[in-house]
């Protein structure tokens, strides 16, 4: 049999039965919509968790603490330490020191932080209002990043994150005494500083300045923290196993991307199950209207076996018939499952700005996974129709003639 003959017999079924297929077609539709949509829920929920991690160098870099064991302690000359390994591109310290800040008269007990530029970026730290610190502001004496948190001290709301880019707030360092004891001597910074950024660092109080500018009011002998910057994906496990073994604490996430990632196809796998599960019962339906056609056909097929067709070409038209019903019900399926998806996204966004939150995609499609719900939906179709061709290709021509 033609191929062109093979099309035009396997599509006839839209002029001879046009609302039970369109009815079969949707019920496919249904089936995979659900698929489409439940599987795009596990999508957008880990798009959103993964995108408040900052990609890039942050995944090749490692954050170096202290155990308190064996005498170690992150020095200026741990620092260099770290850069003299082969595979380790930059080491950025951060050094941390209890304070108070004022603002408007409201005080408030926080952590002071110095900071380079290159640390911002391996931790990835980011702001959710104003600038993060770049190369260039190396050199910035004025200017400082607050933690959300620390607004809360001052009443400050989120939605009013914005208005306060700008505002100045004065520092007090609290230092250890030099004499052993517990004492703590208190350093007043005789200058207000600019917030320029608010990060996005929640739960934590916190104030970021340039190292520099920290080293201009007290001794820094040990760092609280050292991000190390790996050159290549290859030598991260290495560089980390080595730090390990000399005793320090490290944190890597790469590590925490991957689990994340694991847990979100776990959470796709169970909503798909629960998806596939309506896809079966749309697929039953196909096989019960295959069925039934197949006897509605029973002598059309005894005719064309007369004339010539072979067992092979009524296998093939029942197959192809098939397929294309299943074919277009993940086509549809695809339509009603993404313009949900799109509608609830949308209507989210919405509520979030009229209450002043932020906008998030709940729901994602990626193209590679249409794709194969595609491929697959033709593929169930195929699965559904080949039972009834196969039956339909052994009937006996005579008999198939006869029946009524």
């Amino acid at each position: 049999m033609r191929i062109q003959d093979l099309a035009q017999l396997s599509t006839r079924m839209f002029k001879t039965n046009p609302l039970r297929t369109w009815l079969t077609i949707l019920g496919m539709g249904v089936g995979t919509g659900a698929v489409v949509v439940l599987v795009g829920l596990g999508f957008g929920l880990q798009q959103i968790i993964l995108e408040q991690i900052v990609f890039g160098e942050t995944l090749l870099s490692l954050g170096v603490s202290s155990t308190g064991s064996q005498g170690l302690r992150l020095t200026p000359e741990t620092v260099l330490d770290f850069e003299k390994n082969e595979a380790v591109l930059d080491a950025a310290p951060l050094a941390r020191f209890p304070a108070l800040v004022t603002y408007k008269g409201l005080t408030g007990n926080v952590f002071v932080q110095g900071v380079e530029p290159p640390y911002l970026r391996y931790a990835g730290v980011t702001a959710v209002a104003g600038d993060v610190f770049l190369e260039e502001d190396l050199g910035d004496t004025n200017s400082i990043m607050i933690s959300p948190a620390t607004l809360k001290l001052f009443g400050i709301p989120d939605e009013e994150m914005d208005n306060f880019i700008g505002e100045k707030v004065s520092i007090r360092l609290l230092v250890p005494a030099d004499d052993g004891t517990e004492n703590v001597n208190e350093i007043v910074i005789d200058k207000e500083y600019r917030v320029r950024g608010i990060s996005k660092e929640e739960g934590v109080l916190n104030i970021m300045m340039m190292l520099p500018e920290l080293r201009n009011y007290v001794g820094i002998e040990e760092y609280e923290r050292i991000q190390v910057r790996v050159d290549s994906n290859e030598n991260l496990p290495l560089v980390e196993t080595k730090l390990i073994e000399e005793g320090y604490r490290v944190t890597a996430l790469s590590k925490t991307v991957e689990q994340a990632s694991k847990i979100f196809q776990g959470i796709q796998a169970v909503l798909a199950t629960f998806g596939g599960i309506a896809l079966i019962v749309s697929a039953i339906g196909m096989f019960n209207t295959m069925t039934v056609t197949l006897l509605e056909r029973t002598k059309e097929i005894g005719i064309m076996r007369t004339i010539g067709a072979s067992p092979n070409d009524v296998k093939y038209l029942f197959v192809s018939e098939s397929v294309v019903v299943g074919f277009l019900g993940g086509v549809s399926g695809i339509l009603m499952g993404v313009t949900l998806g799109v509608t609830v996204n949308l209507f989210l966004n919405i509520v979030a700005g009229q209450f002043g939150g932020q906008a998030v995609k709940l729901f994602a499609f990626p193209f590679n996974f249409l794709a194969f719900i595609t491929i697959f939906s033709a593929a169930v179709g195929y699965l559904t129709g080949i039972f009834p061709a196969r039956r339909a290709s052994t009937l006996n021509p005579l008999d198939a003639i006869r029946y009524e």
